[in-house]
């Protein structure tokens, strides 16, 4: 074999190599193609799948009279049984209501049943709430004990059911048509899918009056930091076209409350709108959405330190000497933040030791910058992380005016984390009413998490009785707020 192809001349050599090529091609698109895509030649001079023996023989032509039964499938009748039938093969637990109503000498005539799908980690049940129903002496009319607060009135869901649907979802990214596939397969219950969607849509609508409570006591605190994170929509117009919509993310580090405001696109009006009334220090990073506010009557804009430090993390490999020298005068300031942190420094004590010991630092790093950008070359990495950071030197060293000031946007940074985690899981939002209904439960399931509330607890104690809830009292049942009550109430039971 390699005698002959020695034999060959470099042409015939190409015309052999691109022969291969094309059968290789052929092949593969025969395996991995789409079935429409594949091509199974007739020709027996062409590359077949067939490793057996190839039959020259003229095939028998046999013939045989073939029967055909057509079968004609009916659609069935549809037959509407009203609300879904709650599996019988579920425990029931049995809650007796009796009437506030002293029934004494009452005749009881008859119950009223109502039952509702509940949950409890690894575990579904039934709630079967049963209420004597009693007829009053001399035909005074029926007594009946009133159900118990229900976040969404005559829906078979449960209170904790729809909190574990919502931290399923919106806590731990897990879409629902995957809860409902563990459902059928766990506890052989089934629930359609617009069934779970109106379920999550109802109880979030249910919590939706503490979204504006966070959004004004946010834009009130006098020091908001701002980040931006993608999500991507569902296309109302052009069915199943995908759009970029944006989550613009507002962190109050003074009340630690974070607001997830929907936006369609990444534009600057975005926050304007949002921040028009707004008056204090506002920390964001570099994109030029933020630029409005440097020169705003009322705003003290400060930048983020941590995305100064990533350009030249990024030019490493650029100009290791210049990004390591940065880097480590960078440590030196953070160090300082940790040693403030972990010994609990009031906030005069963080501002005396940011003048004292964190100015000087960031001052000469300042106459690094100036010394060297002249040295580089302005489109490297290295050249572009000093211009970035000299541009913004000034906000970037902000900080170190107050004491409760931080020194970069990883606060908010971290409450926009579990976005990020959830698009890899449900791809995207149905609609733009979908996503701005997601950002009023992720607004407060961030804040739970910050002040380190417990998601299922909360809701499964607020979900029922915030309707009726005082509407002057209502600020109460925020995350941070109902804790402190929570608190508050064991001591005295205590």
């Amino acid at each position: 074999m390699t005698n002959t192809y020695q034999q060959l001349t470099k042409e015939e050599l190409i015309f052999k190599l691109l022969t291969v090529e094309q059968e290789l091609l052929m092949l593969k698109k025969y395996v991995f193609g789409k079935k429409s895509e594949r091509f199974i030649p007739f020709d027996t001079g062409q590359l077949t799948l067939d490793l057996g023996q190839v039959n020259t023989k003229e095939p028998e032509v046999i013939q045989k009279q073939v029967t055909i039964t057509k079968t004609v499938k009916t659609k069935p009748v549809r037959i509407d049984s009203g609300r879904m039938q709650l599996p019988a093969h579920l425990p029931r637990v049995e809650h007796l209501l009796e009437p506030a109503e002293d029934t004494s000498g009452y005749k009881k005539i008859g119950e009223e049943i109502t039952e509702e799908l509940a949950y409890t980690p690894g575990k579904m049940y039934v709630n079967r709430f049963i209420r004597p129903k009693y007829a009053r002496p001399e035909n005074n009319g029926v007594v009946v004990a009133k159900l118990p607060e229900r976040p969404i009135d005559k829906a078979i869901a449960g209170t904790s059911l729809l909190a574990q649907i919502i931290v399923d979802k919106y806590v731990y990214h897990m879409p629902l048509n995957r809860q409902a596939q563990r459902w059928e397969r766990e506890h052989n219950v089934k629930v359609a899918m617009s069934t779970l969607t109106d379920w999550t849509g109802g109880a979030i609508k249910v919590v939706e009056p503490l979204f504006p409570i966070i959004k004004d006591k946010i834009l009130n605190s006098g020091y908001v930091q701002v980040d931006e994170t993608p999500i991507k929509v569902l296309e109302q117009t052009k069915k199943g076209n995908i759009h970029r919509g944006f989550y613009w993310v507002y962190y109050s580090p003074k009340t630690r409350l974070v607001m997830f405001d929907y936006r369609t696109g990444r534009g600057r009006e975005g926050p304007a709108e949002m921040l028009k009334n707004f008056k204090g220090y506002l920390q964001v990073d570099g994109y030029a959405a933020y630029d409005q506010f440097e020169h705003k009557a009322g705003i003290n804009l400060l930048n983020c330190m941590a995305h100064g430090r990533r350009m030249f993390v990024e030019a490493q490999n650029n100009d290791p000497d210049r990004a390591s020298h940065f880097l480590t005068q960078i440590q030196h300031v953070y160090h300082l933040e940790k040693i403030a942190r972990e010994n609990h420094y009031s906030q005069e004590q963080i501002y005396q030791m940011r003048q004292q010991q964190a100015l000087p630092i960031l001052n000469d790093l300042y106459e690094w910058m100036v010394n060297n950008v002249q040295e580089v070359t302005p489109k490297s990495p290295i050249g572009q992380a000093i211009a970035y950071n000299l541009a913004r030197w000034k906000n970037l060293m902000k900080y170190a005016e107050q004491g409760f000031l931080q020194i970069d946007n990883n606060l908010v940074e971290n409450a926009i984390r579990p976005v990020a985690l959830g698009r890899k899981n449900y791809l995207f939002a149905g609609s733009n009413e979908a996503a701005t209904r997601a950002g009023v439960i992720y607004s407060l399931l961030a804040t739970c998490k910050i002040n380190e509330v417990d998601p299922l607890q909360w809701l499964n104690d607020i979900l029922p009785r915030i309707q009726s809830y005082p509407q002057k009292q209502i600020e109460d049942l925020l995350p941070h707020r109902w804790k402190h009550l929570q608190q508050k109430e064991e001591a005295v039971l205590q």
